[in-house]
């Protein structure tokens, strides 16, 4: 329902997949990005569209971050997302989809998929997968969730913006306890 404000992290996210062109041929991420701070949470590059590439970049996700609520994650209607497979490896989390030719509703993924080849792979001639994987790499974990200001994030970056949530939960804790 384009809820794209969550109040903390791992409430919802969101996932889809992209092309990258090399001379070899497409190579695809697919990025899952968590709407609090709108930081990629887990990646992966893949020569192939097969449902494996969402499995694993899920299964990546759910092992780098700590669930202990609900999650929504959201995708497109694309194969990969009405999967069995999927539906297995998201059956703890509520699955919501976007509307059939409604693209709006996964703006914020489609959003990064577009500043990633803007903002960089653009600037490439992109030779072959391990060439796309070393420019996908420096510009997420470098650049997009350390270093880039967003001004949804109070122009921080989202690792910031992560960061600075957890602190306030901390003293919130720390002052429940201190004042009890």
């Amino acid at each position: 329902d384009e809820q794209f404000n969550p109040e903390g992290p791992n409430a919802v996210w969101c996932s889809d997949i992209t092309y990258i062109w090399t001379f070899d041929g497409f190579v695809y991420l697919t990025s899952i990005i968590d709407l609090f701070a709108r930081k990629i949470i887990a990646w992966t590059l893949s020569t192939t569209l097969e449902v494996s590439c969402v499995i694993n970049t899920i299964n990546k996700a759910k092992s780098a971050r700590k669930l202990s609520q609900p999650l929504i994650i959201h995708s497109d209607r694309g194969s990969q997302y009405v999967s069995s497979e999927y539906r297995k490896a998201t059956q703890k989390m509520q699955t919501s989809y976007s509307k059939k030719a409604y693209p709006w509703d996964n703006a914020c993924i489609e959003s990064f998929h577009s500043l990633i080849k803007r903002e960089w792979l653009n600037r490439f001639r992109i030779m072959d997968y391990d060439h796309a994987y070393k420019l996908v790499f420096e510009y997420i974990e470098t650049f997009y969730n350390t270093v880039r200001i967003h001004s949804y994030c109070g122009y921080k970056s989202p690792n910031q913006y992560e960061q600075e949530y957890f602190l306030r939960q901390k003293r919130h804790v720390l002052s429940l306890v201190k004042f009890g």
